[in-house]
């Protein structure tokens, strides 16, 4: 049952991909740069897995679940898959909000303030590193500056 799954989501994650990259080879240099360099490395390290899947050896030894401990309660489990969930889910209504150039350092800052508890220096000073990446590397070396978001859409 192990294998069928793993082969129907490696089959899957390799038709989506495959069809970002077709679909994203005709477009214009800097609107397929993003799903070039995403479906291309998708689609390999999928059809890597189908292929172990479909040509790997077989056995007990293959069928391991993966656990960071094992003596946490499942209540804490929950509790931290929901926190996860509760900042993923955050980071996308921000970035709706907000726009990426506002997102990923507001993100970045609360994420070290409020969940890592770093102090004010280290959160300031590694947010405006990211920051400066992220616009250094979207807006003035490739010239993809990111539309604003809902709220700065609405404001101006």
């Amino acid at each position: 049952m192990h294998r069928k799954a793993s082969l129907a989501l490696a089959l899957g994650v390799m038709a989506v991909s495959g069809y970002a990259v077709i679909a994203a080879w005709s477009w214009p240099w800097k609107a397929a740069l993003f799903p070039l360099v995403i479906g291309i490395p998708l689609f390999v390290l999928s059809a890597t897995e189908a292929a172990w899947v479909l040509f790997g050896k077989t056995g007990r030894a293959e069928v391991q679940d993966f656990q960071l401990a094992r003596d946490v309660p499942e209540r804490e489990v929950v509790r931290r898959s929901a926190v996860a969930a509760a900042w993923i889910v955050g980071f996308f209504a921000a970035i709706v909000l907000f726009g990426f150039a506002v997102a990923v350092p507001l993100f970045v800052f609360l994420y070290l303030k409020l969940h890592a508890n770093e102090g004010w220096i280290f959160s300031a000073v590694f947010t405006a590193a990211v920051w400066a990446f992220f616009y250094g590397l979207f807006d003035r070396l490739l010239h993809l500056p990111f539309p604003a978001g809902w709220a700065l859409t609405w404001i101006s």
